[in-house]
C-alpha cells in the first residue's frame, strides 16, 4: 500500500521547532517577510545568513525528532511510505524516513548563487565556511557565493510537480499538522484519487469536505491512531 503524508509545522511543533505564525522562539524576533521572502532577501541577505545560522544552530543542538517522526518512520516496515513537507527541518529524515520531498527547501543545506544545482549539506568541508553558520561572503568550491537552500516567499515551488503525481498515485492520503491555507501545498487535497482515504491530523482542524477522516489530535497522538486505523 501507498501511504502519501503531507506534513505542516505541526508535526515539528511537538520537538519545539519554531513555526512562522506561533509566538515564542526566533520568528518572533523578526517579521516573516524580512527573513522568508525574496523581497527581504535581496534587501538584506546579511540578515537572511544570520537568521537561518541561529536556526540550524538551534535545531543541531536543541531539537530532536519527536514521536510522530519517527511512528511515520517505523510505518515503512510494512508500507510504501512517502512523506512531502512543507518544513525546512530535517526532522523526518532524523527520525528514519526514507522518502522525504521538501517542498519549502533545506535548513540544513545551501545553495550556489551561480550555479542552484549545486547543493551542498551543511557543515561541509567544501565550503569556505566548514560549520553551520554562512554569510554573505561564504564561497562554495567553484568561488560562488551561496545561499540558504530555501524556498522564500515570492520564489517558485519546484518539487510541487513531484508532490502533486505523489499524492495522485497515494493509495492513503494523509496531512498532519497544517491549517490548510498554505499554497500551494494546500493544494495537494486536489490531485487524490476520488474514492482514496484521507485522513487529516490537528488539533485545530480547518474544514474539510466530508469525504476526510479528521483526527482532531496533536501530531504524536494522531499518527499513533492513525497507525491503529491501518494496521
Amino acid at each position: 500500500m501507498k501511504i502519501v503524508v503531507s506534513t505542516g509545522a505541526g508535526v515539528s511543533a511537538e520537538s519545539g521547532m519554531p513555526t512562522y505564525r506561533d509566538a515564542g522562539g526566533l520568528w518572533e524576533n523578526y517579521p516573516v517577510m524580512e527573513v522568508a521572502s525574496d523581497v527581504g532577501f535581496r534587501r538584506n541577505p546579511e540578515l537572511i545568513h544570520e537568521f537561518y545560522s541561529n536556526m540550524r544552530q538551534k535545531l543541531v543542538s536543541q531539537i530532536r525528532p519527536n514521536a510522530a517522526h519517527v511512528g511515520l518512520a517505523q510505518m515503512e516496515r510494512d508500507h510504501e511510505m512517502h512523506i512531502i513537507t512543507q518544513n525546512v527541518d530535517d526532522l523526518h529524515e532524523r527520525g528514519g524516513s526514507s522518502r522525504v520531498l521538501h517542498l519549502h527547501g533545506e535548513l540544513m543545506k545551501v545553495r550556489s548563487m551561480t550555479h542552484p544545482e549545486r547543493v551542498y549539506q551543511l557543515p561541509c568541508e567544501r565550503l569556505s565556511d566548514k560549520g553551520l553558520t554562512t554569510t554573505v561572503d561564504t564561497l562554495d568550491p567553484y568561488g560562488d557565493h551561496v545561499r540558504p537552500h530555501i524556498v522564500f516567499f515570492g520564489e517558485d515551488v519546484p518539487n510541487m510537480g513531484a508532490a502533486a503525481q505523489l499524492a495522485s498515485e497515494a493509495d492513503v492520503f494523509v496531512v498532519i499538522g497544517t491549517s490548510l491555507v498554505v499554497y500551494p501545498a494546500a493544494s495537494l487535497l486536489h490531485y487524490v484519487r476520488p474514492g482514496v482515504p484521507i485522513y487529516y491530523i490537528d488539533p485545530r482542524p480547518a474544514a474539510v469536505p466530508s469525504n476526510v477522516t479528521v483526527l482532531p489530535m496533536v501530531a504524536t497522538e494522531g499518527v499513533a491512531r492513525l497507525r491503529e486505523l491501518l494496521a
